[in-house]
C-alpha cells in the first residue's frame, strides 16, 4: 500500500478493513471497518423474505474478507479476490470518497479511458441537480 494512502488510513488501520468484489467493475473495494459497519446496518434493514433482498445481499456480501494491513503497509489479498479482480503485477488504489478500489493497473487504465462513456454527460446526468449549499457551488 502506497504510503501516503496509509497515513490517510492510519486512524483506520486497528480496526481492520473488510475486502470484497466491486458491484459493478472487475476490481475489490477496500473498506474501513468504520464504513464497512455503516454499509452493514443499511443492507440489515432490507427484508430478507423478499427475494430481490435476499439475492442482493448473497451477491454482495460474496467473497467478504476481514483483513489487517501489517506495519510495512502489506495487504493479502485472498487468491479468489485476485481471480475476480484479474490482478496479474501492478496494482492501482483509487479512493473511491469512502472506501478504496484496488484495480489491476491494465483494468483500471480501460476503465477510466473514457472510450464507453461521455464523462461530460455523466458528470451532468449525476452532479448536475445536486447544490446542497447555498453558495451556488455544487
Amino acid at each position: 500500500m502506497p504510503a501516503p494512502l496509509k497515513k490517510q488510513l492510519a486512524t483506520s488501520l486497528q480496526n481492520g478493513f473488510v475486502l470484497k468484489r466491486s458491484v459493478f467493475q472487475p476490481c475489490l473495494e477496500l473498506y474501513p471497518m468504520k464504513e464497512w459497519d455503516l454499509m452493514m446496518q443499511k443492507i440489515n434493514k432490507l427484508n430478507r423474505f423478499v427475494k430481490k433482498n435476499n439475492d442482493f445481499i448473497r451477491r454482495f456480501t460474496a467473497g467478504v474478507k476481514v483483513v489487517e494491513i501489517d506495519a510495512l503497509g502489506r495487504l493479502l489479498v485472498p487468491k479468489d479476490l485476485v481471480a475476480y479482480s484479474g490482478i496479474t503485477k501492478e496494482v492501482v488504489f483509487s479512493s473511491a470518497v469512502n472506501i478504496v478500489e484496488i484495480w489491476d493497473k491494465d483494468l483500471y487504465e480501460k476503465s477510466i479511458s473514457g472510450e464507453d462513456v461521455d464523462f461530460a454527460d455523466l458528470a451532468e446526468d449525476v452532479m448536475g441537480n445536486i447544490n446542497d449549499d447555498d453558495n451556488g457551488i455544487s
